[in-house]
Formats: C-alpha cells, structure tokens, sequence
C-alpha cells in the first residue's frame, strides 16, 4: 500500500497562497493604472500651465526692460522727432545695446506679434542704429533691416500695447511725436479663455525728451498713471 506524501498538503497550501498573491498584486495594479490615468492628465496640464506662467513672465520682464530703457534719439542731426514708433501691436525705439560682449552703442529694437507655425508670437528683433542724413520735408524713412529674431511670448497669449503722455490719456498708437510717451502699457490676452490677464503691466520710460532723464516729480505730478490691475480693466 502506498503511504502518502506527508508535504502534499503544505505543498497545495503554498501554491493557493501564490495565487492569491498574484490577485491581490494584479488588483493593486489596476487600481493604481486607474488613477494614474485619472491624474496623470490633471497633473500634466499644471505643469504645462506653470511652465507657460514662468515664460510669460520672462516675456514681460523682457518688455518692460527694453520699453524701461528707450533713449530719446533722432533719426538724423537736427530732426525734432525721435525715432519712437508704437501701435498696438508692434512698437519701436532706439535703445543702448544689451548682453554680455555687447560694447556701448545704440541699437534700434522693434517689438512685434508676427506669425509663427505656432501662432502668433511676440517677437524681439533688433539693429544697429546709424544717424541718416536729413531728408527733405515729406520723404519716407530710410527702412531698417533687423535681425537676431527672439520670441518672448507665444500663443495662447495675446500682446498689445497702448502709451500715453503728460495727460495720462492711453492712445493706440504714438508716433510723429516730439516726446518719448510716460508709459507703455502692456496688455496680456488669453486667446483661448477670451480674457485679459492681471499679468498686464505698465512699463515707465525714464526718458522721455531730449538731454535729461525724466524727473520723478513729474512722474508724479498731475495724477499718477493707472497702476497695473487699472490698465487691465481699461
């Protein structure tokens, strides 16, 4: 007579165990690939949203960096009329030449929403200023050719720009002008929810007329310029 195996029954109780655990390990994946695919989505669009904050933010420091630092300068000796020329969507002016093996000179920069394959896109270009002979009455400037293309803020953002004067009105455009305008504003525009941004800020230009830097008792005189929320709701 044949005498049974004495680990038979230990031998079934470890593999009923071996299954079980390739249940409950088979459950808990489920379960985890079920919320990953419920939060991972979630937490992708938070880090594509904050990522596009920060470089909106860079944009804007650029902005009002370069608006900040405009010089007053004419395109020929004896012009009244500085080289400053804004509208909503683009603006140009002649500032001092920035980055780190940039020697001291003038450059031209122009700012501009143009098409990229993304959409529009605020872009930074720039050239090197160089005085014109003066022209006759009535004829068209002299164009400029610029390069070094930067994009500083893409789409789903929208720039445009207003100025104003000693009278603190916002234009859509400043050009032709004898003076420099007090403050650029800066408008921020998401495309995609159709709404201005509090990002909308105020650059003030230090200078705004031939020989001096604009003292801050005139920035302050007559009513201070809307601050940034007020130039949001304008």
């Amino acid at each position: 007579m044949k005498r049974a195996d004495p680990n038979a029954r230990v031998a079934g109780f470890s593999l009923i165990e071996a299954m079980a655990t390739l249940a409950l390990t088979a459950t808990i994946i489920l379960a985890l690939s079920s919320v990953a695919g419920q939060w991972l989505p979630n937490w992708r669009r938070g880090f594509v949203d904050l990522q596009r904050a920060d470089l909106l933010g860079m944009g804007l420091e650029r902005l009002v960096d370069d608006l900040s630092a405009a010089e007053y300068v004419t395109r020929a000796a004896g012009d009244k009329i500085p080289l400053f020329e804004g509208d909503a969507s683009s603006v140009m002016f002649v500032r001092s030449a920035i980055g780190p093996d940039a020697y001291p000179h003038l450059e031209v920069v122009r700012l501009a929403e143009i098409n990229e394959d993304r959409g529009l896109a605020m872009v930074r270009t720039r050239a090197r200023f160089a005085p014109t002979a003066p022209e006759p009455p009535g004829a068209p400037a002299q164009p400029i050719s610029f390069g070094d293309p930067v994009s500083l803020i893409r789409a789903p953002f929208h720039i445009s720009f207003a100025y104003a004067g000693p009278d603190r009105v916002w234009l859509p455009n400043w050009k032709g002008r004898e003076q420099l305008p007090e403050a650029v504003r800066i408008s921020v525009r998401d495309t995609v929810a159709n709404r201005v941004l509090a990002a909308s800020t105020v650059a003030r230009l230090r200078v705004t007329g031939p020989g001096a830097p604009k003292p801050q008792t005139q920035a302050n005189a007559g009513g201070a310029l809307p601050t940034a929320g007020q130039a949001k709701q304008q």
